[in-house]
């Protein structure tokens, strides 16, 4: 992202980016659920990501931006790869095995992966009291908010396979991270919306050999597909990618990468929210109070930025 980003990120724009960020990122692991209902899951990925970056670049090219920079698409390209076919597809796969909740879970480890592997941040994450021990208060709040449920995974029949999933998971938390503080800090000379464009075209196209190498176009049949499926996919491209993942790549640029990736531990919140309001489902005591340490660590982790008033880039 250019200079010129950078000055105009107002705060109520930055708020409005969060708030995306956390609402709708906490809802896309329940849709990515009910898209695989009805779409095999490497050509949901080629989908949502290739019809997400096609739409971005053509509305780009309609406001005469330039799209055509090899630096630029290499770098937009690198991180795309990284965070969306690598971070993305691993979930999108092992939601096949694993219970959408459960994958929140394990994916709220990234605030950690992401202190760790900033490394020009160093200093002042770690010497920053109120960022550290948010981060810690702030997985311990997880670990209270799903404890039932990470018992089963390791109690059930299929444990191995929940297991080995739960692996796979850290690997695509690391790859987005990594893909995240890429993009951070290679800045490209054309406008953020090109920039993701570009990422999501790169993760996109990838996932077309593997779908074919599976089979999946072979054995699908497009008049099987669900409504339900069609609307969630839906969802996934216009709110998960185009709304909530542009918000998050200009977030990166213009706030610090341990305030941005909160919303790794604000977005199980929602989902349970979700599940409360809508599903009818039944939240206990230790979950509420899971909630009230997770939005305070949230909250700690913000704290001296808040106070000092001013804007991290």
């Amino acid at each position: 992202m250019n200079s010129s980003d950078k000055k105009s990120a107002s705060p109520l724009l930055v708020i409005v980016a969060f708030a995306t960020v956390y609402l709708v990122w906490g809802s896309t692991y329940f849709f990515i659920l009910k898209t695989l209902q009805g779409f095999p899951p490497f050509m949901m990925g080629a989908l949502r990501f290739i019809i997400a970056g096609v739409i971005m670049l053509m509305w780009c090219l309609i406001r005469g931006e330039k799209l055509f920079i090899a630096k630029d698409m290499m770098h937009s390209a690198v991180s795309g790869l990284l965070m969306l076919f690598v971070g993305t597809g691993i979930v999108i796969w092992v939601e096949q095995y694993l219970a959408s909740a459960l994958v929140a879970i394990l994916v709220s480890a990234a605030p950690i992966w992401f202190v760790i592997m900033d490394k020009p941040k160093w200093k002042e994450n770690f010497t920053n009291r109120f960022t550290l021990i948010g981060l810690l208060i702030g997985f311990v709040g997880i670990l209270m908010l799903f404890k039932e449920k990470i018992s089963n995974a390791f109690s059930s029949e299929d444990s191995s396979v929940q297991i080995g999933s739960m692996f796979l998971i850290l690997l695509g938390s690391l790859s987005w991270t990594a893909g995240s503080i890429y993009s951070k800090y290679k800045a490209t000379s054309g406008s953020n919306k090109v920039n993701v464009g570009w990422q999501m075209l790169a993760a996109g196209i990838p996932f077309l050999p593997l779908s074919f190498i599976h089979g999946e176009p072979q054995h699908f049949q497009w008049q099987t597909v669900p409504a339900d499926a069609w609307l969630s996919l839906f969802y996934l491209v216009f709110f998960g990618s185009i709304a909530a993942y542009t918000a998050y790549v200009w977030l990166l640029q213009v706030r610090s990468s341990a305030q941005v990736s909160t919303y790794a531990y604000v977005n199980p919140v929602v989902a349970v929210l979700l599940g409360v309001f809508f599903a009818s489902e039944k939240i206990s005591f230790l979950q509420i109070l899971g909630l009230v340490v997770i939005l305070g660590s949230v909250l700690l982790i913000n704290l001296v930025k808040y106070r000092a008033g001013k804007k991290i880039s």
